[in-house]
């Protein structure tokens, strides 16, 4: 039903107020829309992703190189050749689009460094840039949140999208039902709607059901990604694609104290600490190479990609010259929703997280078995495996290269790991366009979307792509809905 009375009106509403969401309302404002924005986080948490990311975005020096590199990174699972194109086009005209609002684009990992899969044809046009002279510490997002305020778009906190609001004849997408102090209200959308609402990290729901090998998974990134894009567009007609994608899974702590996780620096691939440490999944083995570079997650398996599989629950098991080495986590505050906006102050000794049962201490390791309920015989036989091959400076299982220490005696310790994951792919399938589709192609009219909500991304992933592509379908999608004549 068409409502009778609307509690606001606008021509564009943008449903989330990330990197899509700001390139979207900024391209159809300077186009001349009233452009209103719903954001489901409170002000000061918002920003999605993009703000708690590693703030780079891609831009291309070669848009038929990127062309070919983009449909060597979607390998089997294709997308279609116009979308591809249309993606390298406005890829190679971000640092542009930046600069010309008054943005300071700055390139950080120069070629080859930073090219996730150099060799991919087409690799080497990528490049990773940034907003002024330092990369991280949600840089680049305070520039891109600055064009939306000194446009004075009005911006709705705390008031996350519901439901389209339908056209039951045309079809037509006429307004959205949003939630605002527990109460419904009506925004009329007299162009359109864009929907910029992120991925669904932290809806265990939908990672049950689209996201294989892993039961559960929590993000790294914004706890407010819980997929409602996704429902939003289904119960008005709306296809999905690239459900099944996502950049994970690494291996993280998570606690009930905070929604994202923490990362446990052991676990770095570069980073070299004193002490024996394995990771061991619920049957008292190991099941990889703990040290390994994933590539946002996917790791070769027999001459394809594949997301690491993590069986759960998983352990981190170390000894008293780690556990003495210095704090676990790492506090520097340069990306991530815990160390950035939830700031938690891990204890230098990594005492305080003892007493709080995050870390699990025992003096022998068939006591350490016990306490986290995993075979004793098992674990003691895989800490003396491991023992033999670090003595030797070797992993005989899984080849790792670094932290090859033996375990010391005792005491012992453990903490339990989770799946985490930076961001999903997957969500309403779009077109080059912007525009959201039916299951048999068609458009949904005045209905659009940017960003992770239906990424473009299908099977391999190129280090700062999201947040290219946010600002890239952003613009668009603004610049679609702004060309909408007004249905009323």
């Amino acid at each position: 039903m068409i409502p009778e009375n609307w509690d606001k009106e606008t021509d564009v509403v943008i449903v989330g107020f990330g990197g899509a969401g700001v390139a979207a309302a900024v391209s159809a404002h300077d186009l001349g829309s009233k452009v209103m924005i719903l954001e489901k986080a409170p002000e000061g948490l918002h920003g999605g992703n993009t703000r708690v990311a590693a703030q780079g975005y891609l831009n291309v020096s070669s848009k038929d190189d990127a062309i070919a590199y983009l449909t060597a990174l979607c390998g089997p699972y294709k997308v279609p050749e116009e979308m591809i194109r249309v993606w390298a086009d406005e890829m190679a005209v971000n640092n542009e689009w930046l600069a010309g609002l008054g943005g300071d684009p700055q390139e950080h990992q120069h070629p080859p460094a930073g090219i996730e899969f150099p060799e991919l044809p087409g690799a080497q046009s990528s490049h990773k840039f940034h907003d002024g002279p330092k990369l991280g510490y949600g840089l680049t997002w305070d520039r891109f949140e600055s064009f939306v305020l000194e446009r004075d778009i009005p911006v709705l906190y705390e008031t996350p999208g519901r439901e389209l609001i339908q056209h039951p004849e045309t079809k037509e997408i006429l307004g959205v039902r949003a939630e605002q102090d527990g109460k419904s209200i009506l925004i009329k959308a007299r162009k359109g709607v864009v929907l910029t609402c992120g991925g669904f990290e932290n809806n265990q729901e939908l990672i049950r059901t689209y996201l294989t090998g892993v039961p559960y998974c929590y993000p790294s990134g914004s706890p407010y990604n819980e997929g409602d894009g996704i429902p939003m567009a289904q119960a008005v007609g709306a296809d999905l694609w690239h459900m099944n994608n996502f950049a994970g899974p690494s291996m993280a702590l998570k606690v009930p104290e905070f929604p994202a996780t923490l990362s446990m620096q052991p676990l770095h691939f570069s980073k070299e600490f004193p002490g024996g440490m394995i990771v061991v999944g619920p049957d008292g083995k190991r099941f990889g190479d703990e040290k390994f570079k994933t590539r946002h997650g996917k790791v070769p398996v027999n001459g394809v990609w594949k997301a690491l599989q993590v069986p759960c629950p998983m352990f981190m098991i170390f000894d008293q010259p780690l556990m003495a080495a210095g704090p676990l986590y790492n506090k520097e505050p340069n990306r991530g929703w815990t160390a950035m906006m939830d700031r938690y102050d891990w204890s230098e000794d990594n005492s305080v997280e003892l007493e709080k049962g995050w870390i699990r201490k025992a003096e022998s390791i068939a006591e350490l078995a016990g306490i986290i309920g995993v075979d004793a015989a098992a674990l003691e036989d895989t800490i003396a495996r491991w023992n033999a091959g670090a003595s030797n400076n070797e992993d005989p299982e899984y080849g790792r290269k670094l932290m090859l220490s033996p375990f010391s005696e005792g005491p012992f310790y453990a903490i339990e790991l989770s799946p985490s994951m930076i961001n999903t792919q997957g969500g309403p399938r779009r077109n080059e366009r912007s525009e959201i589709l039916r299951p048999n192609g068609e458009k949904i009219p005045r209905l659009y979307s940017a960003g992770e909500l239906g990424s473009i991304y299908s099977y391999l992933y190129q280090g700062t792509g999201n947040i290219g592509e946010c600002l890239g379908f952003g613009r668009i999608a603004g610049r679609n809905v702004a060309a909408e004549t007004p249905w009323d």
